[in-house]
């Protein structure tokens, strides 16, 4: 951490009354994310989290994004607290001008990460059901509460963070299907029902005792809802890759988050949810071997060819239901 760092961050927290100035603060950075600068403060008796948006990711390639997203994330946290005050770490403080805050540390004895769990075969089938539950009740919620339009009026970060580097990115890659990849941006980004996370991977959620702890809300977005669901089971897709000895129980969790997000959905026809998810989902998938933020785990050719073979012909024939997409990959 440099000096200017360390300076911007003591300020905040004195600001705030997290911390005394006479009171020593210890700072270690915490690995995960590309986007975002964030700390685990270590204070006398306690410790807490520091997060501020950085305005270029540490990707290879130039990936620039507004700043503005930590005050969306900050309004995420704090809206799921209200509701949902265990699926969020608490948030303690934030400060706009210096785009900063800092929220609740979870120590990762008690909190193990989904995708550490995943990645080592461990695979809950009701951690993924409750998951699926949770994100569709979150996004229930939101789609009637009034005032969250304006809100998260956020469809610049959005397309900066998500629609640019990930559908895109991969149609220039993909000539034949690249108006199908531009059709599904028009759609996702003009689509309006419920509050977005924009980031729902394993990276970022704790396996908590009483339910799923969500992280990194920096793409929130009052959107479409299928986006959260098609992000959350692609990361089940790509584990296969992996840990292909626990394909049956991969392919039974995106069943079991699926079945659990879709009995959740009231605020709109079920049915037209799971059309756009699935026509979502592939271009998503392909993304993650030919977009701007690969997935770090895939490393070999092979595995990047397996998923483009998948991938391109479900894109360019949709489909309009999740277990299509599941049979093409898991079978």
């Amino acid at each position: 951490m440099s000096v200017s760092e360390m300076t911007i961050f003591d300020v905040f927290l004195q600001k705030s009354g997290l911390k005394e100035p006479s009171e020593e603060a210890i700072y270690k950075p915490l690995t995960g994310g590309v986007s975002s600068d964030i700390y685990r403060v270590e204070l006398p008796g306690r410790a807490l989290c520091v997060k501020r948006a950085l305005p270029k990711l540490k990707v290879a390639t130039d990936w620039q994004a507004p700043v503005s997203r930590n005050e969306y994330e900050w309004n995420w946290i704090s809206f799921v607290a209200q509701h949902f005050p265990s699926a969020v770490p608490k948030p303690l403080a934030h400060d706009p001008s210096s785009g900063v805050f800092a929220m609740e540390f979870l120590p990762g004895d008690e909190y193990p990460l989904w995708k550490a769990e995943l990645l080592q075969g461990r695979v809950d089938l009701k951690a993924a059901e409750i998951i699926g539950r949770r994100i569709g009740q979150i996004h229930s919620v939101s789609a009637r509460m009034p005032g969250l339009p304006e809100q998260f009026d956020s469809t610049r970060n959005f397309y900066a963070l998500r629609l640019e580097p990930y559908l895109v990115a991969t149609a220039a890659k993909h000539p034949f299907i690249s108006d199908r990849l531009s059709a599904l941006v028009d759609r996702t980004a003009n689509t309006r029902h419920a509050l977005v996370h924009g980031d729902v991977s394993p990276k970022n959620i704790l396996l908590g005792k009483i339910g799923p702890v969500f992280l990194d809300a920096e793409c929130a977005w009052f959107g479409d809802p299928a986006f959260d669901l098609a992000f959350c089971l692609n990361h089940l897709l790509l584990k296969k890759l992996i840990v292909e000895n626990a394909a049956p129980e991969l392919a039974a969790s995106f069943e079991a988050l699926t079945s659990a997000y879709l009995n959740e959905v009231d605020w709109e026809d079920r049915e037209a949810v799971e059309a756009r998810t699935s026509s979502l989902l592939p271009a998503l998938f392909l993304a993650r071997v030919d977009g701007k933020s690969p997935v770090e785990y895939v490393t070999e050719e092979s595995q990047r060819m397996l998923v483009r073979k998948v991938a391109v012909p479900l894109i360019a024939s949709p489909r309009r239901k999740l277990a299509e997409i599941a049979q093409a990959w898991f079978s």
